[in-house]
């Protein structure tokens, strides 16, 4: 325990340069736990998130009823649910924002598979510094290899959610109303486009908040791996 509290002591103490060395040579320090011991539990860490929270956004009301990661309506159309409930549109407007939605969450649950392919194909080649990084390191580095990649497969299947579930009725129906109150700006929003990117967001999001719980809570780490790994940035 002492070794532990003066580890993290010195951790405080150094530079960047000084910890990046310090997480090169981590494996032969004392603490039992290899190159591939750390990159398997962070690995498993991210592939947790996806389990036991992005699941969650495949529920109804997944997307909805959860703060983090609801749908609103994008900037250049929050003119458009304004006019509408001040014309007596509101429950037109509360429709076309939960059907947002419901396309996420209907997109969410077929694309989850791909985004579980993508997270097993990672390789950690700098996995003991995302392990000594903030508590969503390793979330970022996820968002930086494969947002790209998951955007083209999550958009397809967005834009097939969006016509299953009728948001495209929908919209156009409330679009065209909006277009009708006089002295108002045309609008003709890329909903597809839209929701993908928040439907991608809220993922991250969610991963990020397994991470955060693994890294700041004992009783998160909920294997052995978990456990020896994490107790290295404790």
């Amino acid at each position: 325990m002492k070794k532990i509290l003066s580890f993290i002591a010195l951790l405080s103490l150094m530079s960047c340069a000084e910890l990046q060395q310090i997480a090169t040579n981590l494996p032969n320090s004392g603490y039992g736990v290899s190159n591939n011991d750390i990159a398997s539990g962070l690995r498993q860490a991210l592939e947790l998130g996806i389990d036991k929270q992005v699941t969650k956004l495949t529920q109804k009301d997944g997307f909805f009823k959860n703060e983090l990661v609801k749908i609103t309506l994008p900037p250049e159309l929050q003119r458009v649910d304004k006019t509408l409930r001040d014309v007596g549109l509101g429950n037109l407007a509360d429709e076309g924002l939960r059907v947002l939605n419901r396309a996420a969450e209907d997109a969410v649950k077929e694309a989850t598979p791909i985004f579980i392919n993508a997270v097993k194909g990672i390789t950690f080649n700098d996995a003991k510094t995302i392990l000594l990084g903030q508590n969503d390191a390793a979330t970022k580095y996820l968002i930086q290899n494969t947002k790209n990649q998951l955007y083209n497969k999550f958009n397809p299947v967005i834009t097939n959610s969006l016509s299953e579930v009728g948001a495209d009725k929908i919209w156009n129906n409330l679009i065209q109303k909006y277009n009708s109150i006089p002295l108002t700006r045309k609008v003709n929003p890329d909903l597809s486009d839209y929701v993908t990117t928040q439907a991608l967001d809220g993922v991250y999001t969610m991963i990020a908040v397994e991470e955060k719980e693994i890294r700041t809570d004992l009783s998160a780490r909920t294997t052995s791996l978990l456990q020896r790994v994490f107790k290295l940035q404790d």
